[in-house]
């Protein structure tokens, strides 16, 4: 949707057919994405509610954190959704088929570019490292003015770690109304009862929700992997998660798939070549690598790791570092903020072979 409303727009489509295939109609508030952005992005009359305060908290640091020029924001899947759909129903040339198509061989007899976004964890590589993002959340009510809609609590880490990497966030979008998230990066899901379990328990014991009513439920999976994609494989070009748009060391893809999306427009719509489009930085896959290895082999607790990240460096530098933006004095700052000895076993594991 992300390429397609681009392409669209530009007028692109004019003299093109294009057939979009979906498993079902997208009719649900399926999913919330979250990310940073300065100033306005292409998405921007959707965005739900956004901040220019986060809280950070964990045990070894808590803050504050004023974000500007960034500010944090929330897209919901149903307004995205909507929004994508009036304007593609402006587009005859559209057409939308909503049924399971399982071989990549009748995808390719159909027209001559294909785009695909479906990600196959078969295709897993064993050599590299794997971990899954998994979350569960609740949009919530109080029957009392309970939040302050101006802030929203980044990453809380006070949570029970026993898991692994653990962490809930806060999205307030009114005085009684709040999106609650229970995050994990661990190698297996949990039960549902277990989703619940830390959800009640960050609630209760943090903040004190007191009487409120539960609205609407969201769980996700998201693979955090070092593994490369390649854009172009089985006769496709790979987008979102399949085309490596996720971040491996945060989990983090809407604002990956923007930049992608503006690239290969860019390079339709000028009748460039896809082939020539530049890859992904090897730099920054490195040090998502040796991050993910160290949070997957227990080589320094995650929660230290992102409070040493956050105490010791402007979280715009944060900022920039997980949006791949960052100059290489920056990174050396970043990475000389953290512990020494965990991080060189874990390169030392990354660039050995395999």
């Amino acid at each position: 949707m992300s390429l397609l409303l681009r392409l669209a727009r530009s007028g692109y489509l004019s003299n093109k057919r294009v057939l979009v295939y979906e498993r079902s109609p997208k009719n649900l508030n399926d999913r919330t994405w979250c990310f940073w952005e300065k100033g306005e992005g292409f998405f921007e009359e959707v965005v739900h509610h956004s901040w220019d305060t986060v809280g950070f908290y964990s045990n070894e640091f808590s803050s504050d954190l004023t974000l500007a020029p960034y500010r944090y924001k929330m897209i919901r899947g149903i307004d995205f959704y909507r929004h994508c759909m009036g304007v593609l129903e402006q587009y005859p040339q559209v057409e939308f088929r909503y049924e399971e198509v399982g071989a990549t061989e009748v995808i390719q007899r159909l027209a001559p570019v294909v785009f695909n976004s479906i990600y196959d964890p078969s295709q897993k590589d064993p050599r590299a490292t794997h971990l899954l993002q998994h979350f569960k959340g609740r949009v919530i009510e109080t029957a009392e003015d309970f939040f302050d809609p101006a802030q929203a609590t980044l990453m809380d880490f006070r949570v029970d770690q026993g898991y692994g990497t653990t962490f809930a966030y806060v999205l307030p979008l009114t005085r009684r109304k709040a999106l609650v998230e229970y995050t994990l990066f661990t190698e297996r899901l949990l039960s549902n009862a277990e989703y619940d379990r830390g959800l009640d328990e960050y609630m209760d014991r943090f903040m004190k929700i007191g009487p409120h009513q539960v609205i609407e439920e969201e769980f996700g999976v998201i693979p955090m992997t070092g593994q490369s994609f390649p854009f172009y494989r089985n006769g496709m070009y790979q987008l979102g998660t399949a085309g490596g748009q996720t971040k491996a060391s945060s989990g983090y893809t809407f604002q990956f798939i923007q930049k992608r999306s503006d690239l290969i427009a860019r390079a339709l719509i000028e009748g460039r070549s896809l082939y020539q489009l530049p890859s992904d930085s090897s730099r920054f896959l490195f040090y998502d690598r040796v991050l993910l290895e160290v949070l997957a082999k227990g080589l320094w607790p995650g929660d230290r790791v992102f409070a040493r990240l956050f105490a010791r460096n402007p979280v715009q530098r944060v900022f920039a570092f997980l949006d791949n933006e960052t100059s290489l004095m920056d990174e050396l700052k970043l990475i000389s903020s953290l512990p020494k000895l965990p991080f060189m076993q874990a390169a030392g594991r990354v660039l050995a072979p395999r």
